[in-house]
């Protein structure tokens, strides 16, 4: 597939279906969905990615000549494409209840740039000083708060990743986890900001082990591995982008063992960490459990690759109860599957589900 860093992203009609769907005993409404000008090619289509709590849905989706543009859809089903000043592609990642939409684009050079789009479409981008201008460096704008602030990173000249924060008027401050390494693909990646200022994201030591960190609002920084972490390149703990950190303080995300499995975590607000596994989670390397975003009511949803590397959504109850589930119309080989990327404080879930022929559809699922 072709995210960018860890995440799975026009429009005018909308092609929708709504289906009964029945999981772990409790019927819900799934509603598919594709972006206008989605292509329909393998790789092609509408990627998912957060839903607010008033109901809209932010993404982007891929046309069919392959470029990547972003999207709004409102909660009636109406869309609203864009693109960003100067991007050849465009990836919305975020967005607070008044509708200010965060996310990176690519610009010719293949440089990154971050912008943060107005409810009424103006799009500003946004460049940290310090950030690389040769071709994968640059700026990328992750988590916002319900005040405008944002938690986000930038890659240097050397290729190292350092995190700031900007404050809705603008303002930056940027800041690096003590332990994290200052090599290339290393350093401080800050990736969700709750309304109480707090954020998390995960840090890159000098051996590329990754770990979880959690900055106060006054700069003091708690890091934190969990249980069963491996310590091997690539391995570790890993807070999930967007929607990992909670409005209470907890934390949720992947922790990597020492084969290359996955398993989810959540950290308590009093730093209690614990690991869980979705049922059928497979137990080879690349598979697992993998959460995906935590709400204030502790209901986390996420995605589990089975044995056979098919992704299916879940949704972990704060008792530690799974209902698991299935998009109609998902494919059933390695790669396809169902994903779950978000959920808000009424309960409703969202993602993108990947078809037998590799192209990725949109759905909205409702308590």
């Amino acid at each position: 597939m072709r995210f960018i860093w860890f995440s799975k992203l026009t429009l005018m009609t909308i092609l929708a279906m709504t289906l009964p769907v029945f999981a772990g005993g409790h019927e819900r409404q799934l509603t598919e969905f594709d972006a206008p000008g989605a292509g329909t090619a393998g790789g092609q289509g509408t990627f998912v990615i957060y839903i607010n709590n008033v109901g809209e849905i932010v993404g982007f989706y891929v046309d069919g000549s392959n470029t990547d543009h972003g999207f709004i859809r409102a909660p009636e089903g109406w869309f609203t494409s864009f693109d960003a000043p100067g991007a050849v592609a465009t990836f919305a990642i975020l967005t607070n209840d008044d509708g200010l939409v965060t996310g990176y684009f690519l610009d010719a050079s293949t440089v990154f740039h971050g912008f943060l789009r107005a409810p009424d479409g103006k799009i500003a981008t946004v460049d940290i000083p310090g950030a690389g201008t040769a071709a994968g460096q640059g700026t990328f704008e992750f988590g916002i708060n319900q005040d405008g602030a944002t938690a986000a990173y930038f890659i240097d000249t050397n290729n190292v990743s350092h995190s700031y924060l900007r404050s809705r008027d603008g303002r930056i401050t940027t800041y690096d986890v003590p332990g994290a390494g200052t090599g290339p693909g290393q350093g401080t990646i800050g990736l969700s900001i709750n309304d109480r200022g707090e954020i998390t994201g995960a840090y890159v030591d000098g051996s590329s082990v990754n770990h979880g960190f959690l900055r106060s609002r006054d700069g003091r920084i708690t890091t934190f591995d969990g249980p069963g972490a491996g310590t091997g390149p690539g391995q570790g703990t890993a807070p999930t982008p967007g929607g990992a950190l909670n409005s209470e303080g907890a934390i949720t995300g992947s922790v990597i063992d020492g084969k290359g499995v996955n398993h989810g975590f959540l950290r308590a607000p009093d730093g209690c960490i614990i690991t869980f596994e979705a049922p059928g989670a497979g137990t080879g390397a690349g598979q697992g459990t993998i959460p995906e975003q935590i709400n204030a009511r502790g209901q986390i949803t996420g995605q589990y690759l089975d044995g056979n590397g098919v992704n299916h959504a879940f949704l972990r109850a704060p008792d530690g109860s799974f209902i698991t589930y299935e998009a109609p119309g998902a494919g059933t080989g390695a790669g396809q599957g169902t994903i779950a990327d978000s959920i808000n404080e009424e309960g409703a879930s969202d993602g993108f589900f990947i078809d037998a022929s590799g192209v990725m559809r949109g759905y909205l699922r409702r308590e």
